[in-house]
């Protein structure tokens, strides 16, 4: 079914526009369907090594394929992928680092992680790494992460955060505005048989960046960080 969500996308691509997708909107509706089953088999294999994902509700981790073009100076109407965000207390709301899955025509990736924090939340995470860096570090230098996950990814500051030493050696990382990895994969990685499987192999990989992430974040939510 993976297969013929990608073609569908692609199509919806070149087609990006309300008449062509009202006219397959049918079709939409049934690889929809076919997306909320994946998610659900990914959260009940998830939860096999994270139980705090288990019972999370499919339909909480679903994006609209709807863009809102109210402040943006694209104005195509729909995305030209399907995502999901699997994580414990809200699903794509969640504050939480969880897993996230991205279905588009040749940009398809597994990904983990905090995206976009509340300063607050940020101001948190950095100075938990900073604390615990030898920690952190060895969860992204592990041979094993660091070949699905080889960087972290998102948007870095030109400078050191105030408040950390400039001359940190690990100051990149402060830099990052997200905690993010991500491992890209073919298109063909999607239409292996056991494909589910794989995928929640490379997501058991990203647990201890995802507990680490965690730790903060529930300190953050539990004692209103200043």
């Amino acid at each position: 079914m993976v297969s013929q969500i990608l073609e569908f996308l692609k199509e919806l691509e070149h087609n990006n526009n309300r008449e062509w997708f009202q006219n397959n909107k049918e079709r939409y509706n049934v690889l929809r369907e076919a997306h909320v089953d994946i998610v659900r088999q990914l959260i009940n294999r998830i939860a096999l090594f994270d139980g705090e994902v288990a019972g999370v509700d499919v339909k909480d981790c679903l994006f609209r394929i709807y863009r809102d073009i109210r402040f943006s100076p694209n104005k195509q109407p729909y995305k030209t992928h399907f995502g999901a965000y699997i994580a414990a207390r809200g699903g794509r709301n969640s504050e939480r680092s969880g897993y996230y899955l991205h279905l588009e025509p040749d940009n398809c990736l597994l990904s983990g992680g905090i995206w976009m924090p509340q300063p607050k939340l940020l101001r948190k995470l950095r100075q938990d790494i900073y604390t615990h860096i030898d920690e952190f570090v060895a969860i992204l230098e592990n041979p094993d992460f660091k070949a699905l996950y080889p960087t972290l990814e998102g948007e870095v500051l030109r400078r050191i955060p105030f408040g950390f030493p400039i001359d940190f050696k690990y100051g990149k990382i402060l830099r990052h505005k997200d905690f993010c990895v991500a491992a890209n994969k073919p298109d063909s990685f999607f239409l292996q048989e056991d494909w589910i499987a794989q995928a929640a192999s490379c997501y058991e990989t990203l647990l201890p960046f995802t507990r680490f992430l965690n730790y903060s974040v529930d300190e953050y939510l539990g004692a209103d960080f200043l």
